[in-house]
């Protein structure tokens, strides 16, 4: 019977040890060999699980050791591929020697991957050989990055370019690492970091959507909005149907929002009465534009969107023009 060469692989995003019950059954029943010592190595010798390094020759020891039979060899975080390459088209060329098995001692989980991203904001922010432009950095400093790169994965949505759109949150997930890092950095009382920013962010999608985790009965689409509204609101206990408004974002868009807003208040006020001549003023065309965005509210279009639309299709216009 051909002996097997067992390649074990194991998540490094992972804590050492935590291993399925098959790798555990695997570890004990064979011989165990890895090139140097890592956190995995620990682990195992910790559970009595004796582990040979093998430094140099290590096809050759794995090929010794499967005479007896069954031999496993337990990966470093990098997975060996050089290694396990070589291995792989040696067996093929003399298959009796033995039969190579990949096995998955543990794998990363959806989301393992901002573990990586943590760590090398983390490398960058050290003091001592990190980059030292991300740490003479503050929220202020960073906050036009930010919306700038908000800016830009809306452009490749519009685009419909779905690889420039995963280019871009990355860029905004820079932001918010990034951000979270500095706030480690504030006095005891006052600081947090990207753990406490995904807790609170799990906590609100658990509140705001009963629905799912909840049990609550919903009648349709409409019903679903109306809860997170009406929970959103006992959450921030605000005052005003205007409170919490983004004052920053563009003009038409804060217009748009404000009008959706109003109409959820308790007593909303007529709009100001559109003048005969809107150009008469900058008061007068502000009134003459807050009544169009209304409008285009109440038809379910977006102003803001639609201006972008023609002003982009102008700019190409323009530049057809120049080319004529």
């Amino acid at each position: 019977m051909v002996p097997r060469i067992v390649l074990l692989v194991t998540s490094p995003r992972l804590p050492a040890g935590l291993l399925t019950a098959h790798t555990w059954d695997l570890v004990r029943s064979c011989p165990v060999l890895a090139a140097a010592e890592h956190p995995q190595v620990a682990a195992l010798r910790a559970a009595g699980v004796p582990v040979r390094i093998v430094a140099t020759g290590q096809i050759e020891a794995m090929l010794a050791a499967a005479v007896d039979g069954d031999v496993v060899w337990l990966a470093s975080p990098d997975g060996d591929q050089t290694m396990a390459r070589t291995l792989g088209l040696r067996l093929a060329r003399e298959p009796g020697l033995a039969e190579l098995e990949l096995c998955y001692g543990s794998w990363d989980p959806p989301g393992a991957r901002l573990l990586d991203a943590v760590a090398v904001i983390d490398r960058l922010m050290a003091p001592d050989g990190g980059d030292p432009w991300k740490r003479a950095q503050t929220h202020r400093s960073l906050a036009r990055y930010l919306i700038e790169e908000c800016y830009e994965a809306y452009d490749a949505i519009v685009a419909d370019d779905a690889e420039a759109l995963r280019e871009e949150l990355g860029d905004l997930l820079l932001q918010v690492v990034l951000h979270a890092r500095l706030a480690q950095e504030l006095p005891e009382d006052e600081r947090w970091s990207v753990d406490e920013v995904a807790g609170d962010l799990v906590a609100k999608m658990i509140r705001r959507n009963p629905h799912v985790f909840a049990g609550a009965k919903v009648a349709d689409m409409a019903e679903i909005v109306d809860n997170w509204e009406s929970i959103k609101q006992a959450e921030k206990s605000r005052a005003s149907a205007m409170d919490g408004i983004a004052l920053a974002q563009p003009a038409l868009a804060l217009a748009a929002k404000i009008l959706e807003r109003a109409a959820r208040s308790v007593a909303p006020p007529s709009l100001p009465v559109p003048p005969p001549d809107p150009f008469a003023g900058e008061d007068a065309l502000g009134a003459a534009l807050l009544d169009l965005v209304a409008a285009a509210g109440r038809a379910g279009l977006d102003p803001e969107a639609a201006l972008r639309r023609a002003a982009l299709a102008h700019a190409a216009a323009v530049r057809a023009a120049e080319t004529r």
